[in-house]
């Protein structure tokens, strides 16, 4: 018995150091060297935090470019997606109130030109990000509230485009926030 014992102590010792000393100081190690040294990224405007970078808010003004729908109302402490299958009928139901919520506020574009990140939730509903196809669907609206050439904001879109990492790994996108922002900015 004791030659079980022993060794199975010895592994859990080990086990111990190496996961609550080695590894930890590790994680630590690469979270100081990531942005925000990691406590996450808040985003400042004049000298207050208005958001923080990797979390959804919501914009539904239409003078703002507007966020991807959250699951759970931007709750960050309640992150998660619906569970709900594409062929619920409560799930349909919701994503059909959205696109005709979009078509209300943005005349002359099509149902089929919405892309689909402006009407479904993204699985943890905090998503912060849109594809370029749903901030450049949003032009007209903006324009015309705003009162801005939409060349202008076309380029500003342009501005706040994210290229796929490392060139080829993910979609471009755009953070809401961080466009918005830029976009109260244009107008000044």
């Amino acid at each position: 018995m004791k030659q079980h014992i022993i060794p199975a102590l010895k592994l859990t010792l080990v086990t111990i150091v190496f996961f609550c000393g080695i590894y930890t100081i590790f994680i630590l190690a690469v979270a100081q060297a990531a942005p925000g040294k990691g406590r996450g990224v808040t985003i400042t405007v004049k000298d207050k935090i208005v958001g923080y970078a990797l979390e959804g808010q919501k914009f539904d003004q239409d003078k703002y470019f507007w966020s991807r729908p959250s699951a759970v109302n931007y709750n960050a402490a309640g992150s998660a997606g619906s569970n709900k299958g594409p062929t619920n009928p409560d799930y349909l139901k919701q994503v059909q109130d959205r696109i005709d919520t979009f078509l209300v506020h943005n005349p002359g574009i099509k149902k089929e030109e919405i892309p689909a990140d402006l009407v479904t939730a993204s699985g943890s509903g905090l998503d912060p990000d849109i594809s370029v196809a749903s901030a450049k669907v949003q032009v007209k609206r903006i324009a015309r509230v705003r009162n801005l050439d939409e060349n202008a904001l076309n380029a500003l879109i342009a501005q706040h485009t994210d290229k796929p990492l490392l060139g080829f790994m993910g979609p471009e996108k755009i953070n809401v926030l961080k466009l918005n922002i830029a976009l109260d900015e244009l107008k000044k």
